[in-house]
């Protein structure tokens, strides 16, 4: 097993828990639940496999992946049952999530192009995209358009970081180490010290006709 094969497949574990406790927040039969699970796992690859033409899609090529959805899912159900998961728990799956999924696909995408700035972009939508598909079915704000939130901000840093380890010349691992540790550590900053971005505000025509 590659490394970042065994990165994705955990990858897709925990957004498929993301997303099943998303789903439970909202009271999905247990269909519903399992449809979120998925397109929040398979989403952001599905759409990075599409833009860079992998096929066939890496889920199909590896079914593996639909299996960990399934036991991912099924185990949360389970769990819900007899305990009360925290409440940060989907934003801390979703941000383990976000860092796996982040560099597994920009390092997806080394093999394929060269340019730096697109293997930043094609990182960030495999780690934010499914996020988003999840949240628009939930009629949620998605969370990488929620009000000064670090989230693909998380996803681009963390790239730019292990980008910058490999141009240096250190082991690839070390530096998707590096990478992910980056997202998660900003993502986990942003939910419980509420670390933003600076907020962009322009005053609407109307304040200035009121004065």
């Amino acid at each position: 097993m590659t490394f970042i094969y065994a990165m994705e497949i955990f990858g897709v574990a925990v957004f498929a828990v993301s997303g099943a406790l998303a789903a439970g927040r909202k009271s999905l039969d247990w269909l519903g639940v399992s449809v979120i699970a998925v397109v929040t796992a398979l989403g952001g690859g599905t759409l990075r496999d599409l833009l860079l033409d992998n096929r066939p899609f890496f889920w199909i090529r590896e079914p593996m992946s639909l299996y960990v959805i399934l036991i991912s899912t099924v185990a949360t159900l389970i769990y819900v049952r007899y305990r009360k998961p925290p409440n940060n728990a989907i934003l801390v799956a979703d941000a383990f999530g976000l860092g796996l999924f982040t560099i597994s696909g920009a390092q997806i995408a080394e093999h394929t192009v060269h340019s730096g700035i697109v293997i930043v972009l094609m990182g960030a939508i495999t780690g934010a995209a499914g996020g988003m598909i999840r949240d628009v079915l939930l009629a949620e704000i998605p969370l990488v358009l929620r009000r000064s939130s670090l989230y693909a901000t998380a996803s681009i840093a963390g790239v730019i970081v292990y980008l910058l380890g490999v141009a240096i010349g250190w082991n690839h691992s070390v530096c998707a180490l590096l990478g992910m540790a980056v997202i998660v550590l900003l993502r986990l900053a942003s939910i419980y010290w509420g670390w933003t971005l600076p907020v962009f505000h322009l005053p609407h025509p109307d304040d200035d006709s009121q004065d």
